[in-house]
């Protein structure tokens, strides 16, 4: 295996937020992957720890506020190739949101809009690889009722 003691790592946080049985996905306005749905997130910066920037993405990106002790770790997706743009590593969470609450796009995000967890479509990125391990951890950890 060849080493490449040059490449940064980048650490990120990608959140599933569930409204029922609906995820909210946003429209990205900047590429890899501009116009596509992805879930909300982004970089973690100095001084958080991932699932504060888990919550603050959430909030920056759709409006959605949730107290960062609220989400639950889904796991650690560090595929090297997962990023076009390079070496990027993300802890995604799992929060539920009250069936009323109201998404709104802000920061990196066009639009957001809530679609069904069972058939989210194309995501961009390994999104739909974290959303089924989403749903594996609600049948496991979580209510049951997916």
């Amino acid at each position: 295996m060849t080493e490449n003691l040059d490449e940064t790592i980048q650490l990120t946080a990608d959140v599933v937020c569930l409204r029922g049985d609906d995820v909210l996905v946003i429209r990205r306005g900047w590429e890899p992957y501009k116009g596509e749905l992805a879930l909300p997130g982004g970089y973690v910066d100095r001084g958080e720890t991932s699932r504060e920037a888990a919550a603050r993405e959430l909030r920056e990106e759709t409006g959605i506020t949730v107290a960062a002790e609220d989400l639950d770790r889904i796991d650690v997706y560090d595929r090297p190739d997962r990023d076009p743009r390079g070496r990027f590593v993300s802890v995604a969470y799992f929060v539920e949101v009250p069936a009323d609450t109201v998404a709104q796009a802000g920061d990196d995000a066009i639009a957001v809009q809530w679609v069904p967890l069972a058939d989210p479509g194309h995501l961009a990125f390994d999104h739909g690889e974290i959303l089924a391990d989403a749903r594996r951890h609600l049948l496991t950890v979580g209510s049951g009722r997916r």
